[in-house]
């Protein structure tokens, strides 16, 4: 349901009826009303209350003064002259008439003192917003259905179907619509091969013919689901948006966004997403699942490709919501993770096998990254490659990295007899190298040792070679398919292990989603827990991605566990970013320096005592400070504009509390929004 459960969520008439209006980045568009503007002389809610009270009062103490005659009947005169004693019984009638002409008077004075009319308005827009901040409606609580549009502007009706010459298909989803046989991801789903069947008219004929026999289950995702099995967050498939919570109503945030509901979708992780928080705030709960379920609906609606990583154990989402589930190191595994990422070319596996190695440790290399291990690599794989017509498994690649002897002999004996002289030449540069300083050799075979371990015996073989029985490879390549893949690393007992790995499927990743042919699908890359995994090169990749239609979402526990040299750069690649309650004041630090200043207009009021040397003033002044027990001063403001930022680093630290998130967005096309604080999960 589009809601995310049956309960609550209403049909999916109802539901595609609501209006969705254009807003502001992040904002939950499903029922949303935008705040009417600011007004700069609005009252606060308790001094309007408390105005009201005490001009109530003082009316409610007028009127009982003028009723027990303590002020005389001098008001009472008007009455006098208007009736006469030969009135007789209704003069009755008239004093009671004057009376309550004199309460009105008395309600309607003390009523424009105390603002009464503004209170009621406000109470009534709280009742009717359901207690929610008077100011403004709220943005995406609807209560009513929303009326039935005519037939052309009708999205049960689907008018672009009729228009575009597949009337017939549209009466079939239209039933199929009212009768409920339909869900939101059936829809979305239609819809995305509706826009394929526009861009290729020669499809159309299909297309209808499909529809029309097989109804809501129409242009069905490989897998034959129509839905996942568990929702655990709100989405809208119609704009593509994963609701993760409420921007606070408070004077921290823009006016637009207070008490709006705060939402991700492609346009925004487009520009990749960093997330940093102590464990147990919600990174992996309230914003990676979210997200990945999300992903995954639209991978059934053929609108994305998702890559979700995360540790063995740590199952966020259902093995039910994905097509493949990668478990590396375990022996039920049924698929297995490619090393070269399914490439033919030795140089670009060599770089993402080095990236993943050595990565880490780029600063201490020669030439300060991955470059020279990737050469080394390079030097060895390919002449393997030309020889065995597929690239080393990792038992083979460590004993070429070592240096054996016979390994390397038998390999340059291969070439000799296959006349492969380019490659015996590169063979030859790798083995001058070996043995001098700055060799990275010895440091590759250190790291590619960590894979070669008896639970990882029948993982990381590359195609073409041998594998178990009912163990199929997994080659990012695939992303140009809808597919919803999850990958467990190896965290427990193979710490350093599930590092590299971590490293080699975001190597892998960025290569693969920029080399795609077709780039019409959103592909994301979900990595919850990215400790050690960010190097010069994945941010080198991150930056290209934005322009590839694809995307990263990285989730960290601290920036500690991020090289301090590459911390700002991070925070500077990726355009959505999130501080989560509980994070040390150094991270706050960075994100407040991230976020910057903001012009503001600050009041500074102070005050001064009148001294006065007239006698008739000294004694007004001495008879106040007796009433009031002090002096009378006089009351000076002065209003200036300054630059202030827009988050410390003490309220980041100190002030979030919990379940409570600041985060920014930046959209593709270059919009961002200020820091926003909200409430994850609602």
């Amino acid at each position: 349901m589009p809601s995310g459960t049956p309960q609550s969520a209403p049909p999916l008439a109802d539901w595609l009826r609501l209006p969705r209006p254009d807003a502001l980045p992040g904002v939950w568009r499903c029922g949303y009303q935008p705040r009417p503007p600011e007004d700069p002389d609005r009252i606060p809610a308790r001094q309007l209350v408390s105005g009201a009270l005490v001009s109530f009062l003082m009316g409610w103490l007028l009127w009982s003064l003028l009723w027990n005659g303590y002020l005389g009947q001098f008001w009472l005169w008007p009455l006098y002259a208007m009736t006469p004693d030969s009135v007789g019984s209704g003069r009755k009638y008239l004093a009671y008439s004057y009376y309550t002409l004199v309460a009105i008077a008395l309600i309607v004075f003390f009523g424009r003192i105390g603002r009464w009319d503004e209170l009621v308005r406000r109470g009534l827009a709280r009742m009717r917003t359901g207690g929610d901040d008077p100011g403004g409606v709220t943005p995406d609580r609807v209560t009513e259905p929303a009326p039935t549009p005519p037939p052309h502007l009708d999205p049960v009706e689907w008018p672009e179907l009729r228009s575009g010459g597949a009337g017939e298909a549209a009466e079939r989803l239209a039933a199929e619509l009212r009768a409920g046989r339909m869900t939101d991801v059936d829809h979305a789903r239609i819809d995305r091969a509706w826009q394929t069947v526009r861009a290729r008219p020669q499809r159309l004929p299909a297309f209808v013919d499909g529809v029309v026999s097989e109804g809501a289950g129409a242009c069905r995702h490989p897998s034959g689901a129509r839905d996942l099995p568990v929702r655990a967050a709100r989405h809208d498939l119609s704009v593509r948006q994963v609701r993760i919570g409420r921007a606070a109503d408070t004077e921290r945030n823009p006016h637009e966004y207070r008490g709006a509901g705060v939402a991700l979708d492609p346009s925004l992780l487009g520009t990749s997403a960093l997330a940093v928080g102590p464990p147990g705030t919600g990174k992996t709960t309230k914003l990676a699942r979210p997200v990945v379920e999300s992903l995954c609906l639209q991978a059934l609606a053929g609108q994305a490709a998702v890559i979700a990583v995360s540790p063995a154990g740590s199952h966020f989402v259902h093995d039910e919501s994905f097509d493949l589930v990668v478990r590396l190191g375990h022996p039920d595994s049924t698929h297995d993770l490619d090393p070269y990422g399914g490439t033919t070319d030795p140089d670009e596996a060599a770089g993402m096998l080095a990236e993943a190695l050595v990565g880490d440790l780029a600063a201490a290399l020669p030439g300060g990254d991955s470059r020279r291990a990737a050469t080394a690599l390079a030097q060895l794989i390919g002449p393997f490659a030309a020889v065995h017509r597929r690239f080393p498994a990792v038992p083979e690649l460590r004993e070429l990295l070592d240096g054996a002897p016979g390994a390397l002999d038998a390999l340059r004996e291969a070439l000799r007899t296959q006349g492969q002289s380019a490659q015996l030449r590169e063979l030859d540069a790798f083995e001058r190298q070996s043995g001098r300083a700055g060799d990275v050799a010895a440091l590759l075979a250190d790291r590619i040792a960590l894979l070669d371990r008896p639970a990882f015996a029948h993982f990381f073989l590359p195609e073409g070679s041998p594998r178990a029985e009912g163990r199929r490879p997994f080659s990012l390549r695939a992303l140009e398919h809808p597919l919803r893949v999850r990958v467990d690393l190896p965290e427990r007992g193979h710490a350093e292990a599930s590092r590299i790995l971590a490293r080699l499927v975001l190597a892998q990743f960025t290569e693969c989603a920029v080399a795609r042919a077709d780039q019409s699908l959103f592909t994301c890359l979900v990595l919850d827990d990215a400790a050690q995994t960010v190097t010069p090169q994945a941010l080198r990749g991150l930056q290209r991605l934005r322009s590839a239609h694809a995307g990263v979402l990285l989730t960290l526990r601290a920036l500690d566990d991020v090289p301090e040299p590459l911390r700002g750069p991070l925070l500077g690649a990726v355009g959505c970013r999130m501080v989560c309650a509980g994070v040390t004041p150094w991270d706050a630090e960075r994100f407040a320096e991230v976020w910057g200043t903001e012009w503001v207009q600050t009041r500074t009021v102070t005050n001064r005592q009148l001294v006065s040397d007239e006698p008739v003033t000294r004694m007004l002044h001495a008879v106040r400070r007796l009433a009031t027990g002090k002096h009378v001063t006089a009351e000076s403001v002065t209003v200036r504009s300054e630059q202030r930022e827009r988050w410390s680093a003490s309220d980041l630290a100190n002030e979030l509390q919990p379940e409570h998130a600041v985060l920014s967005f930046t959209t593709v096309r270059g919009e961002r929004t200020p820091p926003i604080l909200t409430k994850l999960g609602e």
